[in-house]
């Protein structure tokens, strides 16, 4: 077990995407957290000629703490990702993390709900990714949100 500020100054790294290629183009989106504590954010949507948004902020290491501590609590540093849905046409989705030693790398389909996480072959392990997943991202968009005015008034 690592000392509090031991953990804290071990190497640390996240990356999340999310996409598919369609009728409106590669569309996706993707933020990855660097050990310097930036925060980098994209957003493809070529819906009605959207454009791409992308936001990139220094965040502190209080951030950085809680957001190894969503990861620790999802307990998904223990799971493995061989009897997950490979991507396929409707998209995929990659994940991965380093913290400290550890170091993993998931790559699944698109989840349209926890029926599609019901009749995987690995319900419970992907149910983590799932519950993860929604939890980083509504991190994530606080963040960006507190930071930017993304759709002005």
């Amino acid at each position: 077990m690592a000392m509090a500020g031991e953990e804290e100054n071990s190497e640390f790294y996240l990356r999340y995407y999310v996409g598919h290629k369609g009728k409106f183009g590669h569309e996706f989106l993707e933020f990855e957290f660097r050990p310097d504590g930036k925060l980098r954010y994209a957003n493809n949507s070529n819906y009605k000629n959207d454009t791409i948004i992308r936001k990139e902020v220094y965040v502190t290491p209080a951030v950085l703490r809680e957001c190894r501590r969503i990861i620790n609590d999802s307990e998904i540093l223990k799971e493995d990702d061989n009897n997950w849905p490979e991507p396929d046409r409707v998209g995929r989705q990659e994940l991965e993390i380093v913290m400290g030693n550890e170091h993993i790398s998931f790559t699944t389909s698109k989840i349209g709900s926890l029926v599609d996480v019901q009749s995987s072959n690995d319900p419970e392990g992907l149910r983590i990714f799932y519950y993860l997943v929604q939890d980083l991202k509504c991190f994530v968009f606080s963040l960006i949100s507190l930071h930017f005015k993304i759709k002005p008034i």
